[in-house]
């Protein structure tokens, strides 16, 4: 990618066999862009440079091939998100959002802390302030509500990732980034639209959680539709067949970053030093 060689690609999502985006950050607030490829990665078009100083976009996510969203950390009290309904331009949709709480915002870790599903329901998981949220849209981002989480959120700590394998239920899954403070690995789960949360059984990781995903199949797979696989960075990674009520721990598995199934037989967890693990359950 021409123009691109110094910067962080932080999020990337393929929305087809030929169109993908990707997030990139790096040292100036311009090194926030949005890219995209129509012919598979052999050529790629900046959509979107950040103007904005104090801006930093942390992850998107996508309805379609041409329906996104991209979240920022909060700036002067609001979120100043992005959406595309074209898959070509972006806009500010920032007064639509929820007001930010002090010190709100979110984490580029996992590329994970928006979530889409359907045709418009999208969640965004937050931390940082007093309490760790989800902000919540069921119209592709029209209107938001905001909805607290059990989650503990500080400076460094909050709420890192989300998914929903359906409009009702989903799991939002967090920790704290200071090694001081190692078994803050948390992860809650919602059973009407996130609206409300409960924690689940603690998993048996530690640190932060910085990604999580459903498994995927129906239940031809033994019920595998509800099992979710988390992974923590050092602290490890595991998988729960029910949503948390039982854990096992993903033996000699650490370092990784985010986790990502294409069904039950195909996933991978990505990590440090360009690790990809490829995960399946049969």
């Amino acid at each position: 990618m021409p123009g691109a060689e110094t910067l962080q690609l932080r999020d990337v999502e393929g929305v087809s066999d030929k169109v993908a985006y990707l997030l990139s950050i790096g040292d100036h607030p311009a090194d926030f862009r949005i890219y995209k490829t129509t012919d598979a990665g052999a050529t790629w078009t900046i959509e979107f440079q950040n103007q904005n100083p104090k801006a930093f976009y942390d992850c998107f996510a996508f309805w379609t091939p041409a329906r996104g969203i991209v979240h920022s950390d909060s700036v002067a009290g609001a979120f100043p998100d992005l959406r595309t309904t074209d898959g070509n331009t972006w806009h500010d949709i920032s007064g639509k959002l929820p007001a930010a709480l002090p010190d709100e915002g979110s984490f580029a870790s996992s590329g994970t802390c928006i979530a889409t599903q359907g045709q418009k329901n999208a969640w965004i998981a937050t931390g940082g302030a007093r309490a760790s949220r989800i902000l919540a849209t069921r119209d592709g981002g029209d209107t938001w509500a905001a909805y607290e989480t059990p989650l503990a959120s500080s400076q460094g700590a909050g709420a890192f990732t989300v998914a929903f394998r359906d409009a009702q239920n989903g799991v939002v899954g967090g920790g704290n980034l200071d090694p001081k403070h190692p078994n803050d690995a948390a992860m809650a789960i919602s059973h009407d639209a996130g609206k409300s949360w409960t924690l689940t059984k603690p998993p048996p990781v530690t640190g932060a959680i910085y990604g999580l995903s459903y498994v995927g199949e129906a239940e031809s797979h033994g019920g595998l539709s509800r099992a979710v696989v988390i992974t923590a960075n050092e602290g490890g990674a595991a998988w729960s067949p029910d949503e948390g009520n039982i854990w096992f721990k993903l033996p000699e598995v650490s370092g990784y970053w985010g986790v990502t199934f294409a069904n039950a037989q195909a996933g991978w967890l990505v990590g440090t030093e360009g690790r990809i693990l490829k995960i399946s359950f049969r």
